[in-house]
């Protein structure tokens, strides 16, 4: 019954989106891309966004990204935790999830949390997905080997698992829980969003195909084998998960399944669903933002220097 609803789901929404996966792929990208309304950027962001780069070791280019660097960061000598927003869509630029920027500055105005880096990564040419057949293609690898450490050398980070969290929406979703389970001794707070768990499910069960022409590979390269592989380490560490949707978005019912599947496995994690919220970050950080926020400031909180 189980397997029957996942086909009968991936049929309605998941495979919709796998037909369209070529043109996205398609587009045009670029590892450095900064938001092109600079004048927008200034009026409607926080101050204390900066767009930088960083030369990647492995790929010879210039990699793009935006941080968020919360008040008082200029003039005192604190550290401070990091969360990791990775951007839906394909193909990766970092501009895509920055408007979540101003929903931080407001958390911390307010005091709803308390003064956090945030960090705005570029996704590669498939976001999140290692594709070694691709020039320059290692967007999963580029962010973990990479963008991570050079985060850590050169703000002023707490430099642990325990003061860096991982969250994402929709493609950021998928690659959220991927790498939570592939590299958890990097994060200790994960909340993927939106995740579109049917194209994973997909993956899974076709040999590794999103669709025709889109393959991932090695085989497992998927959200679902990589929790069952997570849950059968006998050294896995902790995680603190949030798994989030809005009701009316067309991945939440592949959100349930996983969260179910999850449960099943004997992996422990919290589920957020934002009531008459459709497929789209700002319009769930509108309604429960400040909750995927105070998700990862309560891990902070325990582990505070």
């Amino acid at each position: 019954m189980v397997r029957t609803l996942f086909y009968l789901l991936i049929a309605s929404s998941g495979l919709v989106f796998a037909q369209n996966a070529k043109k996205a792929v398609e587009q045009p990208f670029s590892w450095v891309s900064p938001m092109q309304n600079a004048e927008w950027a200034k009026k409607s962001l926080p101050a204390t966004v900066k767009h930088a780069t960083f030369k990647s070791g492995s790929m010879g280019v210039e990699v793009g990204y935006y941080i968020y660097l919360p008040p008082g960061y200029e003039t005192s000598q604190e550290k401070y935790p990091v969360v990791y927003h990775l951007h839906g869509g394909r193909p990766g630029a970092e501009n895509k999830a920055l408007r979540l920027a101003s929903y931080v500055d407001a958390a911390i105005q307010k005091g709803t949390i308390k003064p956090t880096i945030y960090v705005f990564p570029n996704g590669g040419p498939v976001s999140w997905y290692d594709m070694p057949e691709t020039k320059q293609g290692m967007g999963e690898s580029v962010f973990v080997k990479e963008l991570v450490p050079h985060i850590d050398a050169t703000y002023r980070t707490w430099g642990t698992r325990e003061g860096r969290a991982l969250e994402g929406y929709s493609q950021g979703g998928r690659g959220t829980t991927r790498i939570m389970f592939k590299h958890p001794e990097l994060f200790f707070s994960v909340a993927p969003g939106g995740s579109g768990y049917g194209p994973e499910k997909h993956i899974q069960e076709n040999n590794g195909y999103e669709n025709d022409s889109l393959r991932f590979l090695p085989l497992g390269y998927n959200a679902w084998d990589l929790a069952k592989a997570f849950a059968a380490r006998q050294d896995r560490p902790a995680l603190n998960i949030l798994v989030w949707d809005g009701t009316k978005c067309f991945n939440y019912e592949h959100n349930k399944l996983f969260s179910a599947y999850l449960k099943d496995l004997g992996i422990a994690h919290e589920f957020l669903s934002i009531p008459e919220v459709t497929h789209t970050a700002t319009g769930s950080y509108d309604v429960k933002g400040d909750d995927i926020m105070r998700h990862h400031q309560k891990t902070f909180d325990k582990h505070r220097p």
